[in-house]
């Protein structure tokens, strides 16, 4: 019992950063109708913000690691809208597919342009929060791991009041909806674009800092395994659905470690991919999506 617990907690931990990147695929799939594959390279980008930023703060303290928080996604936040701006936004107007291919391109520059930048070894992360092992009976739970759930939780709800409870977020409804009319009705399409851009990719700063406390080791690459996976849990949960990106996300993380403490460890990443095989095949739409017929 006491493994079981353990392992969900770490499955748990796991699956709230999948969430976060999740969600940033569904808001721009849900506005633009399009996978930005380069969404998983500014997850890395946030991470690299906050080893900088890490070294400058007192280590181990809570005001200091928070600064690094904030200060990773209002960086990606700025790289999402930059990149929203000078390369989506001239192809607004193309087929889908010039859109992939160059989010894919984009992706890769990332990448590579981050080695030359930030060089292709790994880094240390700094410990930029206090840690502490907490002891529940038998049960040893780690600070970081409380604070990834719940700092991801707050953002989650965060966005959730976001999108159903301003303006902006109606605006963002609205062009998900019909573009067109929502141009009509006096919405500036490009503002709410880039605010989506933008929005998501703060969430992947933070998943990017949080993915860096557990797993304290970055590099240029890091972004690619949690990125797919994110992926796949957008696909499971629904994409395009908010709630059904976090669902995704976390029930992800949670099958993936238990799979990683099982006889079947080796084939953990191969299991996350089965599961996207399996929801194409049976549930096209995603646990949360609903069917839509589209007119052609």
């Amino acid at each position: 019992m006491i493994e079981f617990l353990q392992q969900l907690l770490n499955g748990l931990s796991l699956g709230a950063i999948y969430a976060l990147i999740a969600l940033g695929y569904t808001m721009v799939y849900g506005v633009l109708r399009f996978i930005n594959f380069a969404h998983s390279d500014v997850f890395m980008v946030g991470a690299f913000i906050g080893y900088y930023l890490g070294r400058h703060v007192p280590a181990g303290t809570l005001g200091g690691g928070l600064a690094v928080l904030a200060a990773a996604m209002a960086g990606c936040a700025i790289l999402g809208m930059v990149i929203e701006r000078l390369v989506y936004r001239p192809l607004r107007q193309a087929p889908t597919l010039n859109v992939l291919i160059t989010a894919i391109g984009v992706s890769l520059f990332l990448e590579y342009g981050g080695q030359i930048v930030f060089g292709a070894a790994p880094r240390n992360f700094p410990a930029i929060f206090p840690e502490t092992n907490l002891h529940v009976g038998q049960l040893s739970i780690s600070s970081n791991q409380l604070f990834v759930i719940g700092v991801a939780l707050v953002l989650m709800v965060g966005l959730q009041l976001i999108v159903f409870k301003t303006k902006i977020g109606t605006a963002m409804r609205a062009v998900a909806l019909n573009p067109q009319a929502a141009q009509l009705v006096g919405i500036n399409n490009d503002v709410v674009i880039a605010f989506t851009f933008g929005l998501g990719s703060a969430l992947a700063g933070a998943g990017g800092i949080l993915y860096a406390l557990n797993y304290p080791s970055i590099d240029p690459l890091m972004g690619v395994m949690p990125g797919l996976k994110a992926f796949v849990a957008a696909i499971l949960g629904g994409i395009g659905n908010i709630p059904g990106a976090a669902l995704g996300g976390l029930l992800l993380g949670t099958v993936e470690t238990f799979v990683s403490g099982s006889q079947w460890s080796t084939y953990k990443d191969a299991i996350a991919f089965a599961i996207l095989i399996v929801i194409l095949l049976f549930r096209p739409a995603g646990l949360l999506g609903k069917f839509i017929v589209e007119k052609v």
